[in-house]
């Protein structure tokens, strides 16, 4: 599905959500990756075979120092 000249990650490689956005949605919360990767704006994705993958990254919140 990529035609890049340095391919994007497949969608069953488990850095797929590196590839690039094709189609971008924030106002729905969600964007299309090259590779038919559905990303969505809480780190869930939809696989191009319909499976769901639940977010799966913690993200820590920078504290500002006073």
């Amino acid at each position: 599905m990529c035609h890049h000249v340095s391919p994007c990650p497949d969608a069953t490689s488990d850095a797929r959500d590196l590839a690039a956005v094709v189609s971008s949605h924030p106002e729905q919360g969600w964007s299309l990756l090259c590779n038919g990767v559905v990303l969505f704006d809480d780190d869930g994705e939809l696989l191009p075979d319909g499976r769901a993958v639940a977010r799966h990254r913690d993200f820590v919140p920078v504290l500002a120092s006073a």
